[in-house]
């Protein structure tokens, strides 16, 4: 029998027997539930229920109370309305889909007593009117059996997914192992092979043990004590003389088989630096070593030698210590260390090795590079005068020059000149090809007028004395603009020694001013008459200075 929740009514089973019962209404919905789940999940295109031949496109959402797809349209509507509005609505995803099991209600049957038609019967499918025949149960079983198969099948087929996805990650983390192993081999044979070959360089030398000890002493000279100094590569470096003093000095071990080592000799002039290993000097080993004071430009009072020259322009000095100075009178004229002529190179012209008013020489080996400034050009000669090549016009296109006034050479033979009518630098590879222009017009920190003289500090950076600007610009060899020191009158000429210590030449200052490597200026040497260019004597940092109204190159000792 079957009760109807609100009239109580007993329904018995007609004579029919069990044809007459119902389908299992629970694994129904869970059927229904199932199906709805996959549509969901496997973003599946679904048409709208509500809409007549899905006019209004596909479906956006699930109606969890009414079990049907809902368009945009379709979906707006049922929001707004009173009847639908306490309606749960799920997104058509994997999180809508996952909301249905506790949101989804069962679909709503009903009494068939005709005085309460309306009154809801969940439990089970309302009898049909008398005489009809209900769904047989037979039916019903084969229908339960049918879904479990589904179920069955839809179990086998996630499954089978989920096998695919973690065997394609596993064949993933296994491919990624093999690189990072295959990596970390290729790293450790790198460094086995470096160290041992390291080692086998070691155990070479005789007598190579843990009781290796580098030395240090000054050579010996007339009047003067020997200094020994014995290092201890693991420990503490120190040196003593005669008379007990005691020199400190540091060993910085890099734990990659080198090692740093500093010591300050408490003695100027010439020394000797031996490192051994048992007796047994490493490679290199003696090396000489020339020790001098830290250089004081206030000694700069008075010049230790007077050169008589017409009109010097420019001054360069060989590593021989001759003394070359470019003439007024187009002509390059050589002077020993003592002042006096050995040669003379060139002459007034604009033929191959003849000049107009050289501005600059730079020395570098056997190879001298003059800024022809009335030519045009840069010359290459020999030291001895032979000419080899020169580049440049006059204009003011790119490569041209108007009125070149100094080149340097750096340390990757690159050649930087001063094109000063067209206030800008050029910095040519050492085949003469044109790498990079620096504008000077403008109106920015950057910006220089009538570049004249060109120095490179011990960084490498470009220093420019900026004629028409009254200032010293700083660039990197990139072009890229550092700073601005001092305020000399018309800098026509600088050099900077190796402790980056900057010497300007003023033409309207009519001195020698002094800036010490951050750009402040400690001192001048005043009382010349139209100063032009400065050399550097690369062996004891001796100055020259072409003093060109007076007709004289004064050499300043420091």
């Amino acid at each position: 029998m079957f009760r109807c929740p609100t009239c109580e009514r007993n329904s018995s089973i007609p004579v029919g027997g069990a044809s007459v019962l119902p389908q299992n209404l629970h694994l129904g919905f869970e059927v229904e539930v199932a199906g709805y789940m996959s549509k969901m999940m496997n973003n599946s295109e679904v048409c709208c229920d509500e809409c007549v031949d899905g006019r209004n496109g596909l479906a956006v959402v699930f109606c969890c109370m009414c079990h049907q797809f809902l368009c945009k349209v379709c979906r707006d509507y049922h929001s707004s309305s009173r009847r639908f509005s306490k309606h749960k609505i799920v997104l058509l995803d994997q999180a809508g889909a996952r909301q249905l099991h506790t949101t989804m209600k069962p679909r709503d049957h009903y009494c068939s007593q005709p005085s309460h038609e309306d009154n809801k019967l969940n439990f089970i499918e309302h009898l049909k009117m008398q005489k009809r025949v209900v769904t047989k149960l037979t039916g019903a079983t084969d229908g339960n059996n049918k879904m479990i198969e589904q179920v069955e099948i839809s179990k086998q087929t996630s499954f089978l997914a989920i096998n695919q996805a973690f065997e394609i990650l596993q064949q993933t983390l296994e491919e990624r192992k093999k690189t990072l192993f295959s990596e970390l081999e290729a790293i450790s044979l790198s460094k086995t092979t470096a160290l041992t070959l390291q080692k086998e360089q070691f155990e070479k030398m005789p007598g190579w043990g843990p009781g290796t000890m580098l030395k240090y002493k000054e050579r010996p000279q007339r009047g003067r004590s020997t200094h020994m100094v014995v290092v201890e590569v693991r420990g503490e470096m120190r040196s003593k003389t005669h008379n007990g003093a005691v020199v400190y000095g540091e060993v910085e071990d890099h734990r990659d088989g080198t090692y740093t080592i500093t010591l300050t000799p408490q003695s100027v002039g010439p020394h000797q630096l031996l490192i051994t290993m048992d007796g047994q000097h490493i490679q290199n080993s003696p090396n000489d070593l020339d020790v001098r004071p830290k250089r004081d430009y206030h000694t700069l009072c008075k010049a230790q030698q007077v050169i008589q020259c017409n009109e010097p322009r420019c001054v360069a000095i060989h590593d021989n210590g001759d003394i070359y100075v470019g003439s007024e009178d187009g002509c390059i004229y050589v002077f020993d260390q003592t002042g006096q002529l050995k040669n003379t190179i060139g002459s007034s012209g604009s033929g191959d090795g003849q000049f107009s008013h050289p501005s600059c020489i730079f020395n570098k080996g056997d190879v001298l590079y003059v800024a022809d400034t009335g030519n045009h050009c840069v010359q290459k000669l020999t030291s001895s005068g032979k000419f080899l090549h020169k580049f440049g016009q006059k204009g003011s296109g790119p490569g041209q020059f108007n009125r070149p006034w100094a080149v340097i050479i750096d340390s990757n033979n690159k050649q930087i000149v001063s094109d000063s009518d067209n206030h800008r630098i050029h910095i040519f590879n050492e085949n003469d090809g044109r790498l990079l222009t620096i504008d000077g017009e403008g109106y920015d920190n950057n910006c220089f007028l009538e570049p004249c003289g060109l120095a490179l500090d011990p960084q490498g950076n470009i220093h420019v004395a900026a004629y028409g600007t009254n200032t010293i610009k700083v660039f990197t060899k990139e072009g890229v603009y550092v700073r601005m020191y001092g305020d000399p009158k018309c800098p026509i000429g600088i050099a900077i020694d190796d402790e980056g210590y900057s010497l300007v030449s003023e033409w309207s200052g009519t001195c020698l001013s002094i800036y010490d490597p951050e750009g402040i200026k400690i001192c001048k040497v005043g009382n010349l008459n139209k100063p032009r260019d400065i050399a550097l004597d690369p062996k004891d940092g001796s100055v020259f200075i072409a003093n060109y109204g007076a007709n004289t190159v004064l050499k300043y000792c420091v």
